[in-house]
């Protein structure tokens, strides 16, 4: 009888499937980018939900890593091969860095989690600019080539991209001038000291509800959701589409990632990702994309590896044209 009880008790463990993972010590959250940037405010509130929502036990440690446009918290992580605690928070510059610059890291040394939401952007110019619409803008370059600033954040980044996608497809140029960040950019728009900047809605929102700055167009497939006025009665819903007010850029975005260092088991992955797709599904997330004005966009596997493919295939062919590609 004894010997049948054991033999029952084996098959029952032997048939029991393996505990899946969780975090028993705290989980750094490596942001690249340094404190109140975007990348910032993206790892942080990640961090508040998590903690209000009680979506998992173990505490959470953030250290930016912001050096090198995003660099050194990649390289940082990436030397961590293996290591289930390390989660990194980043854009597309993750995978972009690596053909731009010579950093000691490649995108495959990392392990793709999942994005959340999508940055927009937007051609704006000075408040109390004669142009108003994106047409005119691009008349303008064409009469002046060169004439016209175009300020950014960084050289070579998601900014420059897209001006020289600006450029390209408008049969334009304009001379850029970069910036340590989209808010300097920001500033000195507003101060009447560059022509335009491609910030995102949230870079921007304090200068066009004073008045200070305009929006011409916006880089997605389709207008902004309904929402409160902005500034003069208008908000963010009024701004065209590029597209449809005649500058043939269907869609311009740049997802928020999150990574895993490379050789983590498929069970780590998938404990993080449903963690994260809960994120993305509580009201303090909503509450978050709206007062940012990005676009709320959760996705894993075969979408988010998809996503990268396409995203990184077209910035890749802007920077072999401008000589900017590295490997």
């Amino acid at each position: 009888m004894l010997k049948q009880i054991t033999l029952a008790l084996l098959a029952i463990t032997t048939a029991a499937p393996a505990l899946a993972f969780e975090p028993t010590r705290p989980v750094e959250f490596v942001v690249t980018s340094g404190p109140g940037g975007g990348t910032d405010n993206f790892a942080r509130t990640v961090q508040s939900i998590i903690a209000k929502h009680k979506l998992m036990d173990a505490p959470i440690v953030v250290t930016n890593k912001g050096g090198g446009s995003g660099a050194e918290g990649f390289v940082y992580a990436a030397g961590y091969k293996g290591d289930p605690y390390k989660l990194t928070f980043g854009t597309n510059n993750e995978y972009l860095l690596p053909s731009v610059a010579d950093v000691p890291y490649a995108p495959e040394d990392l392990t793709p989690v999942a994005a959340l939401a999508l940055d927009e952007f937007l051609v704006w110019v000075n408040g109390e600019s004669k142009i108003n619409d994106i047409k005119a803008f691009v008349a303008a370059a064409k009469t002046e080539p060169k004439a016209i600033q175009f300020g950014g954040s960084q050289s070579k980044d998601t900014d420059q991209i897209l001006v020289s996608t600006i450029a390209e497809t408008a049969g334009a140029e304009f001379r850029y001038i970069p910036f340590k960040s989209g808010g300097e950019a920001a500033v000195q728009l507003a101060g009447g000291h560059i022509d335009a900047n491609v910030n995102n809605p949230n870079e921007n929102r304090g200068q066009w509800q004073a008045g200070m700055v305009k929006p011409l167009c916006v880089f997605r497939p389709d207008r902004f959701p309904q929402g409160a006025p902005v500034h003069d009665g208008k908000g963010w819903h009024d701004i065209p589409t590029c597209a449809e007010a005649g500058l043939a850029i269907d869609s311009y975005r740049m997802p928020r990632t999150v990574w895993l260092p490379a050789g983590v088991d498929e069970e780590v992955i998938a404990f993080y990702r449903d963690v994260l797709k809960k994120v993305s599904e509580t009201p303090e997330w909503a509450d978050y994309v709206a007062k940012t004005s990005q676009t709320s966009q959760f996705m894993a596997g075969n979408d988010f590896n998809a996503y990268q493919t396409g995203d990184r295939d077209n910035v890749r062919k802007v920077l072999k044209r401008e000589g900017w590609l590295v490997k």
